[in-house]
């Protein structure tokens, strides 16, 4: 029934849930087309996963590969991403991305948060057609804290503990591969981060939060002053309650703020880009495979609780590609708020990671949602592998860190806070005492690591070819060889780590066109619905093309969405790449969904 106006119904021209990357993107973009926006957040910090994320984004021939040697095309990447998806997301709207979002990268820096390409970065599925082995990936340039301010920083989520030097520093992309990869570099890399930090003074005497913001930081930091130079409104502790409708228009939202519901007026559109629903465990059971648990996702607590995917629903949205997330490996550290994702370590020489019969089932150093989908598969087939172990010996414990240990060369065992043994990580002298603290087969235990111990020799990993391409080579230990990725395990103590198979968001949600707009059981478009980021359902379909697969979509569609709310849709360019592929039918693309 149609709700009749309310006296304290305040309009605007552009209305955005949420206030991650993709979210303030459009707000920003939206502002600079002279609309009037208004940006909800239902928790009391901005940025939601996009602050606490490496912050980097998946942009094909982009403004910055040509300066590294690189060479790209949007009907190469085109291919790769179209493989990638399988199908399950439309052509049309692989290709918009992929046009669009070099333009939207440079948009970024003329609004003050510059990106620059990795070129060494390979993207995550090396043996696709059309994959690269560096360049796509951009990292944002560091961000001066200073000008966002005090009152601004405190406004913004803090990052991982993991992303932190000493719980202090932030590091950037470039520099977490130099120090984990042991460059030659790596120490003098470090001193000059500690030496910076603690010099600065001036800032240190007003905040504990490093000044030189680097990662999701320096994105949500650089988007978020952004925010506040245009004065654009921002309404935090008001989540939103539902969509409003006029005949059969989204015309606005219902908020809950300051104790009392109020209905805004959207005359333009509303944008959901208000996040997944990976911290709603009724949805986890009802949509994700079992075991499910909203404890493992690395994602913070409060937000991503599917509310505006499910208000998207109730006025008519699709829903697709619910049975996947962005998976990843995650271990409990007692007091943090969240579960840690592990994303590269496990790549350095040295670990494996094993199921309950102590066998290996994976590529170690392979991109991480298909870590997290091999434990399910091999769940499946054994019961045994969630959770799944990560073990490794004294040399590795020595060299690298993991999770929150450090290198035990800086901090040995007798340095560890002794209440996480037992629980962060699991020791034993020798691999049959390891395999009975953590109630692993010992025979298969100890067969794997010879097994390893003989590829680290040999360099060829015979089961997995762990270490067999650019992606997995790029977080191996160059001093390490023949093969990077490979070292014996074989030196006592023992030691391993719980694995779960958590996520850093989930991927269904609201199918949406091109253009970001959200389409019905037929279809049909939903006038005046936009939504972006995790809050729809991937573009990449059940894959992870490269790293920022994530981030790079959300603000490539929110910058489309703006477009198209004034009525100037950016157009396709390359529509020659679309003719021998017919877009699937909205229903059918539901049913694909739905068994993937």
């Amino acid at each position: 029934m149609q709700q009749p106006p309310l006296k304290n119904e305040q309009q605007f021209d552009v209305i955005v849930v949420g206030t991650g990357a993709g979210a303030l993107l459009a707000a920003i973009r939206a502002s600079d087309a002279g609309l009037k926006t208004l940006v909800v957040e239902k928790t009391a910090l901005v940025g939601g996963t996009s602050a606490i994320s490496g912050g980097g984004i998946w942009i094909p021939d982009n403004h910055d590969m040509p300066k590294a040697g690189l060479k790209d095309s949007v009907d190469v990447a085109f291919g790769y991403v179209k493989a990638c998806a399988k199908g399950l997301a439309s052509d049309d709207r692989v290709l918009a991305y992929v046009e669009t979002a070099r333009h939207m990268a440079r948009y970024l820096g003329e609004i003050g948060v510059p990106y620059r390409c990795i070129p060494l970065y390979s993207d995550y599925y090396p043996h696709i057609q059309g994959a690269m082995p560096g360049g796509r990936t951009m990292d944002p340039l560091e961000f001066n804290a200073a000008k966002l301010g005090l009152e601004g920083l405190a406004l913004l989520r803090p990052t991982n503990p993991g992303q932190l030097i000493l719980g202090r520093m932030n590091i950037n992309a470039f520099q977490a591969r130099t120090m984990l990869a042991r460059e030659k570099k790596a120490k003098w890399m470090l001193m000059g981060i500690m030496a910076r930090y603690f010099l600065d003074y001036p800032w240190r005497s007003k905040s504990k939060r490093d000044r030189r913001l680097t990662g999701g930081q320096a994105l949500v930091g650089g988007l978020l002053t952004a925010l506040r130079q245009r004065n654009i409104a921002l309404w935090l502790n008001t989540p939103m309650e539902s969509l409003v409708t006029t005949g059969g228009r989204v015309t606005g939202i219902v908020v809950q703020k300051d104790g009392q519901s109020l209905r805004l007026q959207a005359r333009k559109g509303v944008i959901l880009g208000a996040g997944g629903f990976e911290r709603n465990q009724a949805m986890r059971e009802q949509y994700l495979p079992k075991p499910t648990d909203q404890a493992w996702t690395a994602t913070p607590p409060g937000g991503n609780t599917g509310d505006t995917i499910l208000a998207g629903a109730v006025v008519g949205g699709q829903l697709h590609l619910m049975a996947h997330t962005w998976g990843v490996p995650t271990l409990e550290v007692p007091k943090e708020e969240k579960f840690r994702p592990l994303f590269v370590e496990r790549s350095m020489p040295g670990c494996m990671v094993v199921n309950a019969r102590g066998e290996r089932f994976l590529n170690e150093s392979g991109p991480y949602p298909e870590f997290q989908q091999a434990m399910y598969a091999n769940h499946a087939q054994t019961g045994g592998a969630i959770p799944a172990w990560i073990v490794f010996d004294a040399t590795f414990r020595a060299n690298y860190p993991i999770g929150p240990l450090m290198p035990g060369s800086a901090v040995p065992d007798s340095r560890m806070r002794k209440s996480w043994l037992n629980s962060v990580y699991w020791k034993g002298e020798t691999l049959q005492e390891l395999a009975a603290n953590i109630g692993v087969d010992p025979a298969g235990l100890v067969a794997s690591a010879a097994r390893m111990t003989e590829f680290a020799r040999t360099g060829k990993d015979l089961e997995f070819d762990r270490g067999g391409n650019v992606f997995d080579r790029y977080y191996g230990d160059v001093n390490v060889h023949p093969n990077p990725n490979l070292a014996p395990i074989q030196k006592g103590p023992f030691y391993a780590m719980k694995l779960l198979p958590g996520d850093i968001g989930t991927k269904g949600g609201l199918l949406t066109d091109r253009d970001a707009r959200v389409l019905d059981g037929a279809g049909n478009v939903i006038d005046g619905l936009y939504c972006i980021g995790n809050n729809s359902a991937s573009v990449m379909g059940p894959a992870y093309p490269g790293a920022g697969s994530t981030l790079g979509p959300a603000m490539t569609f929110g910058y489309r969405a703006i477009a198209a709310m004034q009525g100037q849709p950016i157009a396709l360019e390359r529509t020659d790449l679309l003719a021998d592929a017919a877009p699937a039918p909205a229903a059918a693309v539901q049913r694909q969904g739905q068994v993937a």
